[in-house]
């Protein structure tokens, strides 16, 4: 049985997308809808982490509804050092 849910993704281009869902009810992946561990290299230190999808749930089965439309240029926001609303960006103005 599917369970859908809503998904904005944003490539290749940005869409909304229906998406299936892991079975929440699910005895072996507790509706996490996989399992995730940890593995290392020769000398025992780590070296990532692996994830193995449950047999409840299929990441691959998706379908595009609606694409979205894109900002135009002049409207994307430029990141700058000085510019206190950019992800990153600082002011050295006091906060009052």
């Amino acid at each position: 049985m599917l369970r859908l849910r809503l998904q904005r993704t944003s490539w290749p281009r940005p869409a909304l997308v229906l998406t299936d869902t892991p079975r929440p009810d699910c005895p072996d992946c507790e509706g996490i809808g996989g399992f995730e561990y940890d593995y290392g290299d020769y000398n025992g230190e780590y070296a990532g982490t692996e994830w193995d999808p449950c047999a409840c749930w299929n990441e691959n089965r998706r379908w595009p509804l609606l694409p979205l439309p894109r900002l135009p240029r002049w409207l994307r926001r430029r990141s700058s050092a000085r510019d206190p609303w950019s992800p990153g960006g600082y002011s050295d103005e006091p906060p009052f």
